[in-house]
């Protein structure tokens, strides 16, 4: 403060000695700085103390910091604090309490108002409410309409009859609601925000409590003026009447929280409340002429407050003193373009022009919606970020929600259900895959039959559900299934401690320590955020979320036991109030900040992105009441409530605040795609008057180490570059591949070669030696002719992904057949046998599972008509395995495989049956030249079935589709005998074999002996899984 020069308009407010001002000043003018030097020259000057009302714990924090080095005196403990604050002392000191009011945050006091509404039932509502009673959003709208109240000074009686002037039954009830809420939480010594200002403006108005205020702070200052609410500002010009000395400080078109209540004329009571004259202070001293410019046109179609055209003027007008700046705008494809552009401009920012990574913010509207992708975006660029706690709802954190849901389990009487204990088991706390889960399932089923115990209608996440709930665990041999026993186990046991923690009355803090150290997960997430992995960035956020969930516990006011845990996890749910600066401190100013808008209000930063200004998202115009619109109250009764032009204003004023906190460089994005209104840029952007320009790919820059190595490489491959440039990126690779961290691990391992794709010898075009005995599966023969590039990645190098879960189900039926055959099941005893296996099968989602559970339930019953309308068959057996040799092109060929069931006619010929499940139905020509079917006749004629029932050879095949027919019948597609119909066409290549059979197996071992694997666009293209890698689509060469 030794080196502050005041400008002029500065001086006169300094000058102010006595008297009521009102200082309007628009971002960068000073206030702040004019209220720290106004309470400094008290203070030195021996004259009775000021008082300071700042909007936020943070901002009356800086206060306090800046007077004390002002006045130079280090035990001095400046009067600065927050209205709320203020208030609560007053309320200690001067009220004839026995102990002070315990203060509800928003999120207690919600979830106190859902408790009483749940406790008051649907009754105490009209009847077209009485749905709604019990959600989350209407007891957010009840605490909005009662906080309003409070505000105005009404009581409920007032509600009730505004209610009934208006004839909405509605608003008279939550009048009722208020006197009994209000009655609650005096009895248990509690007060919300709105209820502490409305006592203490009762406790002021008393001569005696005014007076010793009065002589403990003579001089009133008051920050952020145009944000009090009616009760606020009637508070603040009781405290005036005996204060000789106040001075308030506004920036209406800042005044940004008029949706909780903020005055909209608070500028203009100003002389009617208070008397004294107002001045504008002339000169911005932040915002340089390139960055005041769009500000101003901004500004412009806001509407001026009612304090006079020439002050107006003079306070929109204020000229910039500082250096030069730079405003942009940039628009992208898509959210991931303009994050990655973000991303690279701050890097940039940090490494070209050195600008400390705290001296930059990324501001959006959203906190939930925006600022967990930006955050990603910048983590995985490599810059620290810091977003405060309560920016990004913790329940939406992946790691949080199953300490959340654990933590629940264990409040609640009855335990989990089957999907709760599901979700436990395969988070990161859980510790188990999909596999484990299925081999859980299993041998708890078993457990419990060998046992006796009845299953029927139980699925296996009841009786996983059952042993997290503190059920016994069966013994097991197999060592695969101990140590899945072991682990459920060991959470069972943590859900018991947290359990028995809660019945002790611990801290939900506490608890939740509990689950945390209950399991290897913490030391998991450690170890790989650690590791330099890929994996890092994803494992440093966890424990980012965790370490903000644990914070949140800590300070979190909820009482202890099961009650303590339930406000607790209703609090973490309700986390959706922009700029709640309850966590704020927890900001260390090391690294980028991400937040809202409405928290950089007070603050700066030299460089600021004002992130996804979209249409839609900015400017917000969703009404957050449908039932009680807050801001249809007034003092006379129930109004229209606020117009969308004014929530527009009120959107304009905050995304002018966001422009107005960069002091040197400012860039506004958006998305420009064609993905409807949230996908283009907001209105506000144009009112910049900034030329936009459209961004298609963020340019590459080499401000990471992945970017530089992948420059490096891409140089030392180039062919077109000169051998000396291609060797200096060598040799630097070779630099950045050895270097190495603390413990060991390479800092750069995509600069080794070894790792590289494409860069080793082509192999050479000689096949691989065959094995003289080629041997072939039906499906083999069907996959190998349908495409050989897919048959050798499937079947040779195995590179399929799992089993998917229509697969599973093919299996289930067909096994289904062959019991239908061994053991005489019949259509109740399928559907049982189907419940039983049915949980082990991994659907992606419930829904599916329900879709496929109708399906599969039909196509047991088209089987089951089936097998009645085919009981007179002889049947030779099912699923009954062969072996054949053919002879083809002088060489050996032999068939294996097995046949789903076996029929053997009146002649003694053999007919095959093959059920299918698929969703897809070929056409008859296509069942008469499946190569499945005839490889099935082919080993028949072969006498592959002799030793089984000799026979004549094949009497023909047919497919049986239980997924398509009639209700009792599935779709039945033939195919004839061979030695009826040898050849499917007059191609002379086929006529040249004895069969089209053996033409066929001919064509695939030419392939397989060949060893070149092409290929072959087809049909199968359509479920291949490597076909965004295949040369005959994409027109890549992968090598």
């Amino acid at each position: 403060m030794a080196t502050w020069d005041p400008d002029e308009t500065q001086q006169r407010v300094l000058a102010h000695e006595r008297g009521r001002l009102l200082v309007l000043g628009a971002a960068g003018t000073g206030k702040t700085t004019l209220l720290v030097d106004l309470m400094a020259r008290r203070h030195r000057s021996g004259r009775s103390p000021a008082l300071a009302l700042c909007l936020t714990r943070q901002a009356a924090s800086d206060v306090r910091d800046r007077v004390t080095r002002a006045s130079g005196r280090t035990s001095l403990q400046p009067q600065a604090m927050t209205l709320h604050a203020f208030c609560l002392s007053v309320l200690g000191r001067f009220s004839d309490l026995d102990a002070a009011p315990r203060l509800l945050t928003a999120p207690e006091q919600e979830f106190r108002i859902r408790e009483l509404l749940a406790g008051g039932g649907p009754g105490l509502w009209p009847e077209s409410l009485a749905d709604a009673v019990g959600t989350r959003s209407f007891a957010r709208q009840v605490r909005a309409a009662l906080a309003r109240a409070r505000q105005l000074g009404l009581d409920p009686a007032d509600l009730e009859g505004f209610g009934a002037l208006a004839g909405d039954v509605g608003w008279a009830r939550l009048g009722a609601f208020m006197d009994e809420y209000l009655d609650i939480l005096d009895a248990e010594g509690a007060l919300d925000y709105a209820e502490l200002v409305h006592r203490v403006r009762i406790l002021v108005g008393r001569p005696e409590i005014a007076a010793a205020i009065a002589r403990d702070a003579g001089a009133l200052y008051v920050d952020d003026y145009s944000e009090l609410d009616p009760a606020q500002l009637a508070l603040v010009a009781a405290l005036a009447e005996g204060a000789e000395h106040v001075v308030a400080f506004a920036d209406p078109d800042a005044a940004i929280y008029r949706f909780r209540g903020a005055h909209p004329r608070a500028v203009t009571e100003f002389g009617r409340l208070f008397g004294g004259e107002v001045l504008p202070l002339r000169f911005n001293h932040r915002c340089p002429v390139d960055l005041a410019e769009p500000a101003a046109r901004v500004a412009a179609r806001l509407g001026a407050p009612a304090v006079g055209p020439d002050l107006v003027e003079a306070y929109r007008g204020a000229v910039p003193v500082s250096g030069p700046g730079q405003a942009e705008a940039r628009t992208f494809p898509d959210e991931d373009a303009q994050n990655r552009f973000i991303a690279g401009e701050l890097r940039a920012e940090h490494l070209d022009r050195g600008t400390a990574w705290a001296d930059m913010a990324v501001l959006v509207r959203s906190g939930r919606g925006q600022i967990p992708g930006i955050a990603r975006a910048l983590t995985d660029a490599g810059i620290p970020v810091e977003v405060a706690g309560d920016e990004i709802g913790l329940a939406d954190s992946l790691a949080v929600r199953p300490l959340l849901l654990a933590l629940e389990v264990a409040a609640r009487d009855g335990g989990c259900d089957a999907d709760e204990a599901v979700r436990l088991l395969t988070s990161g706390w859980g510790g188990l895959d999909a596999v484990s889960i299925r081999v859980l399932g299993r041998v708890l089923r078993a457990a419990a039959s060998a046992s006796g115990r009845a299953t029927s209608g139980r699925t296996s996440g009841d009786l996983i559900a059952q042993v997290l709930s503190g059920g016994d665990l069966p013994d097991t041999s197999d060592p695969g299934a101990s140590e899945v026993l072991a682990q459920v186990g060991q959470r069972r046991d943590a859900l018991a401690q947290a359990r028995a923690a809660i019945d002790a009355g611990r801290r939900p803090d506490e608890v939740l320590w509990l689950l945390w150290g209950a399991t290897p997960w913490a030391e998991h997430l450690r170890s790989t955020a650690l590791s330099g992995s890929d994996a890092a960035p994803r494992a440093n956020r966890d424990l980012d979320a965790v370490i903000a969930l644990f914070d949140l516990a800590r300070e979190s006011s909820a009482p202890t036991g099961a009650a303590g845990v339930r406000a607790f996890l209703a609090e973490v749910a309700a986390q959706q109030i922009p700029a709640d600066f309850e966590r704020e401190s927890a900001v260390r100013g090391r690294g980028v900040r991400v937040l809202t808008a409405h928290r950089a209000k007070g603050r700066q930063w030299p460089v600021v992105v004002v992130a996804g200004v979209q249409e839609g998202i900015w400017p917000d115009v969703r009404r957050r009441g449908s039932l009680f619109d807050p801001q249809r109250l007034t003092n006379s009764g129930l109004a229209d409530g606020v117009a969308t032009r004014d929530l527009v204003a009120g959107e304009r004023r905050l995304f002018l605040l966001a422009l107005t906190r960069a002091s040197r460089r400012l860039l506004v994005t958006a998305v420009s795609g064609v993905e409807g209104e949230a996908n283009q840029p907001s209105r506000f952007v144009d009112e910049l008057g900034l030329t936009v320009r459209h961004v298609l790919a963020p340019p590459p820059r080499l401000h990471t180490l992945r970017a530089l190595v992948a420059s490096l490489r891409a140089t030392a491959m180039d062919a077109e570059v000169s051998p000396e440039l291609r060797q200096a990126a060598t040799v630097r690779l070779a630099r950045l591949a050895s270097e190495v961290d603390g413990h060991g691990r390479p800092l750069a391992p995509d600069a080794d070669p070894e790792r590289w794709w494409g860069v080793r010898t082509v192999t050479g075009v000689t096949a691989p030696r065959r094995p003289e005995r080629l041997v072939l599966t039906p499906s083999q023969l069907q996959a190998v002719l349908a495409c050989p590039r897919q048959y050798f990645l499937s079947r040779e190098v195995k590179a399929d992904p799992p089993r998917s879960s229509s697969a599973l189900l093919g299996s289930v039926i067909h096994a289904l057949a062959e019991h239908a055959l061994s053991e005489g099941l019949t259509a109740d005893n399928a559907l049982d046998y189907l419940d039983r296996v049915w949980d082990d099968i991994p659907f992606p989602a419930p829904w599916f599972s329900q879709s496929e559970r109708a399906a599969a339930e039909a196509a047991v019953m088209r089987f089951m008509g089936w097998q009645a309308a085919h009981d007179h068959a002889d049947v030779l057996g099912v699923e009954v395995p062969f072996e054949a040799d053919v002879e083809v092109d002088g060489a050996t060929v032999t068939l294996m495989g097995s046949v789903d069931r076996l029929e053997r006619d009146s002649s003694g010929k053999l007919r095959i049956i093959d059920f299918k499940s698929a969703r897809a139905l070929p056409t008859q020509a296509e069942a008469a030249a499946s190569e499945q079917l005839g490889v099935y006749q082919l080993a028949a004629d072969a006498g592959a079935f002799d030793a089984l029932a000799p026979s004549t050879g094949s009497a023909g095949a047919q497919l049986v589709f239980l997924r398509h027919g009639e209700d009792d019948a599935p779709k039945v597609l033939s195919q004839d005998a061979l030695g009826a119909r040898p050849h499917l066409s007059d191609d002379p290549e086929e006529l040249a074999y004895p069969t089209w059979v053996h033409h066929r197996i001919a064509q695939a071992r030419q392939v397989l002996v060949s060893g070149r694997f092409d290929a072959t666009p087809g049909g199968a293209c359509r479920w291949c899984s490597f076909a965004s890698s295949c040369p005959a689509t994409s027109g890549q060469v992968i090598t």
